[in-house]
C-alpha cells in the first residue's frame, strides 16, 4: 500500500507561522535587551531560557544557546497552538484580533512573568521588566498570533 502525505492543516499552518513570526519577534526583542542592558552576552541570555527544563546546563556554548532558542520556540509553539485552536472554536477571537491579541498578550505576560518565572527561578520582573515584558507579550507576541489565526 502506497502512503501519501497530505499538506499540513490550515490551523497547523497558522501555527507553524505564528511559532515563527511571534517567536522571531520576541527572540529579537530579547537580544536587543540583552545588547542594550550589556549585563550578559546573547548566549548566556539564552542558556538562562534553556535552564528553565533543563537546570544545570553551562553558562556558554554554542549547543546550550541553541538549545536555549529551542526552548524559546517551543514555548511559543504552545503559545501560538492554544491560541489557534481557540480561536478556531471561538469566532470572536477572530472577529476581534486587536482585543484578542492584546488580552492574550497579557494572559502570556502573566503565566510566563508572574507564574513561570517565579516558580522556577524564584524571581519577579524588576519596573523595568514589567514594562518591556509587558511590550512583548502585547505587541510582539500576542496581536501577531491573533492576526495570523484569523486567516
Amino acid at each position: 500500500m502506497q502512503q501519501t502525505f497530505s499538506a499540513p492543516s490550515s490551523a497547523g499552518r497558522r501555527i507553524a507561522k505564528a511559532t515563527f513570526v511571534a517567536g522571531t519577534l520576541d527572540i529579537l526583542a530579547a537580544i536587543g535587551l540583552t545588547l542594550f542592558y550589556g549585563r550578559r552576552t546573547i548566549s548566556e541570555m539564552l542558556a538562562y531560557v534553556a535552564s528553565g527544563p533543563f537546570p544545570g546546563v553551562p553558562v556558554r556554548g554554542l549547543p546550550v544557546a541553541l538549545l536555549g532558542l529551542a526552548v524559546h520556540y517551543a514555548l511559543m509553539a504552545v503559545m501560538a497552538a492554544t491560541f489557534v485552536l481557540a480561536a478556531d472554536r471561538m469566532a470572536w477571537l477572530r472577529r476581534q484580533p486587536v482585543l484578542a491579541g492584546i488580552g492574550y498578550g497579557l494572559v502570556t505576560f502573566v503565566a510566563m512573568n508572574l507564574v513561570v518565572v517565579p516558580l522556577r527561578f524564584g524571581v519577579m520582573p524588576s519596573t523595568a521588566g514589567v514594562v518591556t515584558q509587558l511590550f512583548c507579550h502585547v505587541v510582539l507576541v500576542g496581536l501577531p498570533i491573533a492576526f495570523i489565526a484569523r486567516r
